[in-house]
C-alpha cells in the first residue's frame, strides 16, 4: 500500500505543515518546537509504518503515529488555554487530530495479521 495516496497521510500532512506556518513566529521555542513535532510525527510515522515489511512492523509505526495524535490534541488545548491559539484554529485542529486517530484505528485493523 503506497502511503502517498492514503488519506490519512495527506491530511495529517495538511495539519503539520498547518501547524508549522501557525508557529513559525512564536517566540516560545519550547512549545513551538514540541507542538510542532507532535504533529510532524504523525505523518512521518504512517510513512515510515507503511514502507515497513511486516504487519506488526507497521501497525507498531501507526499506533505510534495514533499516540502522536492523542499528544498534540493536549497540547492544542494547552495553547488554547494559554492564549497561543484562538479557539476557532484550536477546535478544528482537535477536531482533525480526532479524525486522523479514528482513520489511523481503521488502518490499524487492515494492516494487523
Amino acid at each position: 500500500m503506497n502511503f502517498e495516496k492514503l488519506d490519512v497521510w495527506k491530511r495529517s500532512l495538511i495539519l503539520s505543515s498547518s501547524l508549522y506556518k501557525a508557529f513559525a513566529g512564536h517566540n516560545d521555542f519550547g512549545f513551538r518546537d514540541q507542538i510542532t513535532r507532535s504533529g510532524l510525527l504523525i505523518p512521518s510515522n504512517i510513512t515510515e509504518g507503511m514502507e515497513r515489511d511486516t504487519s506488526p512492523d507497521k501497525a507498531r509505526f501507526l499506533t505510534m503515529a495514533k499516540a502522536s495524535c492523542a499528544e498534540l490534541r493536549t497540547q492544542l488545548l494547552i495553547a488554547k488555554d494559554i492564549g497561543y491559539l484562538n479557539q476557532h484554529d484550536a477546535q478544528n485542529w482537535i477536531a482533525e487530530s480526532y479524525e486522523i486517530s479514528r482513520m489511523l484505528a481503521g488502518l490499524i485493523k487492515r494492516v494487523k495479521p
